[in-house]
């Protein structure tokens, strides 16, 4: 019985050490600020989201506006961003819930919500008409605003896009979250945010260390990691053919044959439902190619946004 107790009071022991060496406080939000706001970036309120805004290129120039993915943040596109600002009048925001935008205080993340959110900040800042170019969940935005607003997107770039069923991802079916993912708004810790960052490149060696302190800085904006998985849990996944059917900007698909997230196979969707499309594979790159290959990626997205 001594014995049992021994081994019990063992392992309580090496629980809370666990959970103490585990344990991710969120970062203070002056110390962000100082680290990542730059002297042009905007915060902006539409529909009651602060969203951190920045702008840059020609203020006469067409208007392309760049939407990160699940974790990212505007920084993602900023090799991307450097040489389009050069033609184009890029406009790169952090999505509700996520880098220095923080929470949404309506605590809704659907992609709705966000359509609407894009909407109302493409108003507030004059544009009536852009290029939409997204990522991941970025692409699934893009993809929604162009179909419900089909006046409003003179091209869109989708690169490796979510919407359509994949393994562990069902039609109609709420997720399901493992109970370790419900400690993410307490746990972050350096060696498992580069094994899940990983997973999005080719070549994992391609992840800087740079590039994995900020996303962990961002993820640990206050209240985003609380945000992240409700973005989650209101997810379901439904058919997207018929909205994508309603698609009528000339529309690039643009995926990594070795993207790890979401499977090169689901560019063949893109291109049957939605009319027009046309897909450039890019061998030998994953999930986020602007970052893992930024020089190599972007030539066929400029050579389509100058057709």
């Amino acid at each position: 019985m001594r014995v049992g107790l021994a081994v019990l009071a063992a392992l309580v022991v090496l629980l809370v050490v666990a959970c103490v060496a585990l344990y991710t406080p969120d970062r203070k939000a002056s110390w962000l600020a100082a680290r990542y706001v730059a002297a042009d970036d905007q915060f902006i309120t539409m529909l009651g989201v602060r969203l951190r805004v920045r702008i840059s290129g020609p203020a006469d120039a067409p208007v392309v506006i760049l939407l990160h993915g699940f974790g990212g943040s505007l920084e993602t596109w900023e090799p991307w961003a450097v040489v389009l600002s050069k033609q184009y009048r890029v406009v790169r925001f952090d999505l509700p819930g996520f880098g220095l935008t923080g929470p949404d205080p309506s605590g809704d993340y659907t992609d709705a919500r966000t359509v609407r959110v894009l909407a109302a900040l493409m108003d507030a800042l004059g544009v009536q008409k852009a290029s939409l170019i997204g990522n991941s969940l970025g692409g699934k935005i893009a993809w929604n605003f162009a179909a419900e607003y089909p006046g409003r997107v003179e091209k869109l770039v989708l690169i490796s896009p979510d919407g359509f069923a994949s393994p562990g991802f069902e039609y109609g079916v709420k997720p399901k979250l493992p109970a370790v993912m419900r400690l993410l708004p307490y746990t972050l810790p350096r060696f498992m945010l580069r094994m899940n960052l990983a997973v999005a490149y080719a070549d994992p060696k391609r992840l800087s260390d740079a590039t994995l302190t900020r996303y962990q800085d961002m993820m640990l904006a206050p209240g985003d990691r609380q945000a992240m998985l409700e973005r989650m849990v209101q997810v379901m996944l439904v058919p997207p053919g018929p909205e994508l059917a309603k698609i009528t900007a000339p529309t690039l698909i643009l995926w990594g044959e070795q993207d790890g997230m979401i499977p090169f196979s689901n560019s063949a969707d893109y291109v049957r439902d939605i009319p027009g499309a046309r897909l450039v594979a890019l061998p030998g790159l994953g999930h986020v190619p602007f970052e893992e290959d930024p020089a190599g990626s972007l030539p066929p997205v400029l050579a389509f946004l100058r057709e």
